[in-house]
């Protein structure tokens, strides 16, 4: 079966087909009950099982994640566990193993964990979540991935932009102009990294992938972006505004990240670059989409010459604020240089 069948395949995924592969799978008797849970890229459903409790069915999406990538973060997540770091881990399943294969890709089971989405609401917030990142990395410095994505201007953001510009989802009277500026942006940031330093991370660490458990503390969840990068890019997510006006919350931040692990305050300089990287991510990340109908159906206006024109828009305004950072950090006006 190639590419495009396990993808049409996957968009059709029944009730039926996916309590049959769950069970199984795993050897657990499941009821009924099939509840779809939010989710972009893959299909996750709460399932029952007929002895009451409840698991999480996780679908990946075909052609995303490689088998050794999936393994990849499953064993990021047994690692956490097995430093007492408050994770959900998949469950195992007969053969040993936490990942099952079926003819549209594979799926992975969890038990299913309640919480409510972490606010920040005063500096103790930022200092606990900064308390957490750290566990995470320091887990996270133990091993190398096999087969993960390396967060760097010239790897994972030169293959992103690869894939847009040469894949016919720009049009024709933007294409140069997407060229050219991010062409400049990965030129002027590609010096500030060094891999010398990436250790695995969450990857995709913003309030929505934290859990606050009461009488438990803060869990985070959905490992499914994790690479190798820079530490820095766990923390900028939390900001409330770009770097040089966030001075109080990178302090709090990293007051709890400190307590439990070092910190490269050199790194903090490739918050702005990170920030341009994502929004490249992001717009690789809806083009992929692009044959899937309810994504067409909630962004009608994507690709289309007004949507490129804010994007490019976005992009020199985000590179104006790049420079202005980086000579802010070489003249020693940026958080202390």
């Amino acid at each position: 079966m190639n590419d495009t069948d396990r993808t049409a395949g996957f968009r059709h995924l029944t009730p039926e087909v996916m309590l049959d592969a769950v069970e199984k799978a795993s050897g657990i008797p499941m009821t009924g009950l099939t509840i779809p849970l939010p989710s972009y890229i893959n299909r996750v459903y709460e399932l029952q099982a007929r002895r009451g409790e409840r698991i999480i069915a996780k679908f990946y999406r075909p052609g995303r994640w490689s088998r050794t990538a999936l393994e990849d973060e499953h064993r990021f997540l047994a690692d956490c566990a097995e430093a007492e770091i408050p994770v959900v881990c998949p469950l195992t399943l007969p053969g040993g193993g936490t990942l099952a294969a079926m003819d549209h890709g594979f799926f992975a089971l969890f038990p299913k964990k309640s919480g409510r989405e972490f606010e920040i609401n005063s500096g103790d917030d930022l200092v606990r979540v900064g308390r957490l990142i750290a566990r995470i990395h320091l887990a996270g410095q133990e091993r190398r991935p096999e087969d993960r994505v390396v967060l760097s201007p010239q790897t994972s953001t030169l293959s992103d932009l690869d894939f847009l510009i040469h894949g016919g989802f720009i049009t024709p009277e933007h294409r140069q102009s997407f060229a050219d500026i991010t062409s400049r942006i990965v030129d002027n940031i590609s010096g500030l990294f060094h891999e010398k330093g990436f250790i695995r991370i969450h990857g995709d660490c913003h309030r929505g992938n934290l859990l606050d458990r009461p009488g438990e503390g803060l869990m985070a969840i959905d490992f499914d972006d994790m690479m190798l990068g820079p530490p820095v890019q766990d923390l900028w997510m939390l900001l409330p505004d770009h770097a040089g006006r966030s001075r109080r919350e990178i302090d709090l931040l990293l007051e709890g990240y400190e307590q439990f692990r070092e910190f490269d305050y050199s790194s903090l300089q490739l918050i702005e670059p990170l920030r341009f990287m994502r929004i490249i991510y992001y717009l690789t990340w809806c083009a992929r989409q692009l044959d899937d109908h309810d994504f067409r159906a909630n962004h009608p206006d994507w690709g289309s010459e007004n949507f490129w024109h804010r994007e490019i828009s976005d992009i020199s305004h985000q590179f104006q604020v790049i420079m202005e950072h980086k000579v802010a950090w070489e003249e020693g006006r940026f958080f202390g240089g």
